[in-house]
């Protein structure tokens, strides 16, 4: 982590927040924010062995550009440290007919939670076993839609459920199922992406005795085929202190379902969502580290409870797409703002915001960018990157150093959004929606074109 720039220190000026790089270095970048192959080479950004600027004078902006070969470094370092696992993929985090053929092709699982996801995993041709769905209201049609697909497993998160499942299986069919448990766990991460404390909709508490019962009533259920428990305690974690606490409740469950339905549960599903670095003060663990620890973790309790280990699986969550892509925006004004006190505020207006990124507004998320098509001697200036878009709350980058001589025209790019911005995205304002490009060995395509105005009106009955 770098410390606050001295440059903001004199009296009345405006000083940056702690995680800001030292102002110096804006024309560099930052490692580990980035993907793999991102560089400059004379103040250009170059990804994926293009350059930036003339990667976008093809698609416009704003862009997604997603990095091939650091997605697929990223799957195979969590399938070979997690060996002994099954690691699932995160649908929900990025998911298109490109992206979920390169997961099965990396020899990963693939997590659904709408029958949106399952349609696009199985036109790219995912193996139907090696899909979990995922889901807190799972209709009646989406569960037939499933379990007559042959899908892998089915995340059962309540009674209701439950009774759908028993409908369908009535019929002769089978569905292999988890049961979703909530170990009241409290994961350090936004209130919002926490999902192991009691009081939110995810899951069937421990504490209470919904997830035993729940467990007693599938085991019952003649058609259901229970394959083990999942737990899950919520997303941008960076130790496996809370998967301790969490896989010690629930494989105590585990032994209380052994001991007294006489059943020894084959499987059961850690969870994840790991984190990734979004500034300089994000310090991810490496994928070998957790599979280490979190392996210890399970072996021990295992052990201490006199039960065999089950086959463990893991939901990395945006760790694997998170880093592989970044977003490439245009500047459009640039407005020095004076503050209170006398200090400036520059306010950089590009030409995308919370249409491409809702997550700075709604979980406070914090990001970094880069001047990415020339370089600047420019003395820095500490800039706030905001949307287009009709709200105050539209900003892209809260705080960030820029050259001083960011103007109109200069290219913008933001790392680490591949998870939950193109996904999230929206049409507000009737913004169309950005292409995905992927970029590999010099070679650009696109995945997910941009939306067109004929998009727009396409859903738009007007007085037909």
């Amino acid at each position: 982590m770098t410390h606050e720039a001295g440059w903001a220190h004199a009296p009345g000026a405006l000083r940056g927040p702690s995680w800001l790089r030292e102002p110096g270095d804006v024309n560099d970048l930052v490692p580990h924010l980035w993907s793999q192959t991102a560089h400059k080479v004379d103040g250009e950004l170059h990804v994926g062995g293009l350059a930036v600027p003339d990667l976008v004078a093809n698609v416009n902006t704003p862009a997604y550009v997603l990095d091939e070969a650091d997605f697929r470094a990223r799957a195979r370092a969590f399938r070979d440290a997690f060996a002994a696992y099954d690691v699932f993929y995160a649908g929900k985090a990025f998911l298109c007919t490109a992206v979920a053929r390169w997961i099965q092709e990396e020899g990963l699982c693939l997590d659904v939670c709408s029958a949106g996801e399952l349609t696009v995993a199985l036109r790219a041709g995912v193996d139907p076993a090696r899909i979990g769905y995922h889901g807190n209201n799972k209709t009646l049609s989406e569960l037939r839609r499933a379990v007559a697909a042959g899908i892998g497993r089915i995340v059962v998160d309540s009674f209701d459920e439950i009774e759908r499942l028993e409908s369908i299986t009535g019929d002769g069919a089978t569905a292999r199922v988890m049961i979703r448990v909530t170990a009241g766990v409290e994961a350090h991460t936004h209130e919002y992406i926490a999902t192991a404390h009691e009081d939110q909709k995810f899951g069937l508490s421990i504490t209470n005795g919904q997830a035993f019962e729940a467990v007693r009533r599938v085991l019952a259920a003649p058609g259901i085929e229970l394959l083990g428990l999942h737990s899950h305690i919520g997303s941008q974690i960076f130790d496996s202190a809370g998967f301790e606490v969490a896989a010690r409740r629930v494989l105590a469950l585990q032994a209380r379902v052994s001991d007294e339905l006489g059943v020894t549960l084959p499987e059961m599903d850690l969870g994840g969502g790991f984190g990734i670095a979004y500034t300089t003060q994000d310090d991810p663990a490496d994928p070998a580290q957790l599979a280490t620890e979190m392996s210890k973790i399970v072996e021990h309790e295992c052990r201490a409870l006199g039960i065999p280990e089950p086959r463990l699986s893991i939901e990395p969550g945006r760790a694997i797409v998170g880093p592989a892509m970044c977003t490439v925006y245009t500047v459009g004004t640039v407005k020095p703002v004076q503050l209170d006190g006398g200090a400036v505020r520059t306010y950089v207006s590009v030409d995308g915001g919370m249409s491409d990124n809702i997550r700075t507004a709604l979980y406070d998320a914090d990001y970094s960018c880069t001047l990415a098509s020339r370089a600047s001697d420019a003395p820095p200036v500490l800039a706030r990157v905001v949307g287009k878009h009709c709200e105050a709350g539209d900003i892209v980058v809260k705080d960030e150093f820029l050259p001083g001589d960011v103007r109109p025209g200069d290219l913008l790019a933001v790392p680490g959004t591949g998870a939950y911005c193109r996904s999230m995205a929206s049409n507000y304002n009737h913004a169309l929606r950005p292409p995905v490009v992927a970029v590999r060995d010099g070679v650009a395509r696109v995945v997910v074109r941009r939306e067109t105005e004929d998009d727009l009106l396409a859903t738009d009955m007007g007085d037909l």
